[in-house]
């Protein structure tokens, strides 16, 4: 029986110790990413109080007691204030009848519009703000970066699930003491301390970051994650195509009455955008106020006669819809409101320390090798002379 339970120990031990080097090796292929992506993405939870502490000058303008004044004389007068650059999103606060319009042609400016005279407040150009998004989707690499993020957190999905083989104490007795951090013990204890239990407790939560990610960087997780749920993603509902261009209104007009139409028919949003795609197409996406299952409402214009072609409503999501509209709110917290936000950072700001107190663990080490290694050298007795 004795020799039966050792031989089981020396198979969990040489177990672990082959999860060792994949954890290990893992990651330090990948640690500066996750410090990068995580550190971005600590900052990035917060960028909506972020930006009402230190942006007020241009995302506000004082209360009037006018009427929203339409997107038509803005959309004009970003035409001049941009010399007639493409539009590619309009942004209108509808929670807040003092927050700017927001028209943007794409990454280089972005225009803000007082919403009661249309008269431009300011011009910016893309924040610090919008460089740590940058550098957390793409490490400011473009297609290629894409590409080395995805896949980095692929292997940190790898990493939190080996983490748990290793965390898992060998004897019940040791539990208590893998879940403990022991402060009055020396640097380096404290330091493996940090790594194991403060891994383990944010681990939960850095695992749905993980997978939430991944939805937004591969089809095939998307797929995956649609057929858990047991339903098909809704397609569009298709409108019957109209020969009949729109009218001899301007297209800045158009847009206006497609706005106006939308915000009459399906009253209460929260926050809508107007963007036009490369092929010309119009999309108006309104957002709704939701607890946890985000609630939007798409349209879909074509570009030619400016007639809706198709439209996705809220109201008819089924499960696989609403995990599609609601993952970037799972991704940053926010579907748990300022608590899961908070969640969100602390999780975020543990996962940057990872790389750091593995890194020490793995170089402490190293150097206790290389000292075993080291062989005294024998003096040599003095020739006996005669």
């Amino acid at each position: 029986m004795l020799a039966k339970t050792q031989s089981l120990m020396a198979k969990s031990k040489k177990f672990k110790n082959a999860i060792l080097q994949i954890h290990l090796w893992l990651g330090l292929a990948t640690g500066l990413v996750v410090f990068i992506v995580s550190v971005t993405g600590c900052i990035y939870v917060f960028e909506e109080e972020i930006r009402d502490l230190t942006q007020k000058d241009k995302l506000y303008v004082p209360v009037q007691q006018k009427p929203f004044v339409g997107l038509a004389p803005i959309i004009e007068n970003y035409k001049k204030a941009s010399k007639n650059a493409k539009l590619t999103t309009i942004r209108i606060n509808n929670a807040r009848p003092d927050a700017t319009v927001i028209v943007s042609g794409g990454k280089k400016n972005d225009y803000y519009f007082n919403p009661y005279t249309a008269e431009l407040v300011t011009k910016a150009k893309p924040d610090w703000l919008h460089v740590d998004e940058d550098l957390h989707r793409t490490l400011l690499l473009g297609e290629p970066g894409k590409f080395i993020m995805n896949w980095s957190v692929v292997i940190f999905v790898i990493m939190l699930i080996s983490g748990w083989v290793l965390w898992f104490p060998n004897q019940m007795r040791l539990l208590r003491q893998s879940l403990t951090i022991k402060w009055n013990a020396s640097f380096k204890r404290v330091n493996y301390d940090l790594h194991n239990v403060l891994g383990f407790y944010s681990s939960w939560i850095l695992i749905i970051v993980a997978l939430s990610g991944l939805y937004f960087g591969f089809d095939s997780v998307k797929k995956g994650a649609t057929f858990l749920t047991g339903t098909k993603l809704t397609k569009p509902v298709s409108v019957a195509a109209s020969a009949k261009p729109f009218s001899q209104d301007s297209l800045p007009q158009r847009y206006d009455q497609i706005y106006s139409a939308a915000m009459l028919q399906y009253p209460g949003a929260k926050e809508t955008a107007l963007s036009i795609r490369k092929t010309g197409e119009l999309r108006l996406r309104i957002i709704y106020p939701s607890e946890f299952s985000r609630k939007q409402n798409v349209f879909y214009f074509d570009p030619a006669t400016m007639q809706m072609s198709k439209y996705k409503l809220y109201r008819n999501f089924k499960l696989a819809d609403k995990l599609e509209s609601s993952n970037y709110d799972l991704h940053t917290g926010q579907m748990f409101g300022l608590f899961g936000k908070i969640l969100a950072f602390i999780a975020s700001l543990i996962s940057a320390s990872l790389p750091v107190t593995g890194l020490i663990i793995w170089l402490k080490k190293k150097k206790k090798t290389k000292k075993k290694k080291v062989v005294p050298v024998l003096k040599r007795e003095p020739a006996l002379t005669v």
